[in-house]
């Protein structure tokens, strides 16, 4: 099953953690948004692998856009 992981809020991106061909857990930490000056981790909300990162490091992004798949 592909699962899309979604910006939940509009910011920047800070670092990403994980790499295409990660493996991750349910609730692992993918990448770091920053928004109003804080910091917030984006977790995978499942376990699989990583197949696509779809942003960059320093990118802004808007609520809702795609950031990563998992398979």
């Amino acid at each position: 099953m592909t699962t899309q992981v979604e910006a939940q809020i509009t910011g920047n991106i800070w670092k990403i953690e994980k790499a295409v061909g990660d493996s991750v857990s349910d609730g692992d930490v993918i990448m770091i948004l920053e928004s109003m000056k804080m910091e917030i981790p984006v977790e995978a909300p499942c376990s699989g692998k990583i197949t696509a990162i779809q942003v960059e490091e320093g990118q802004s992004i808007e609520e809702g856009a795609v950031l990563a798949v998992i398979e």
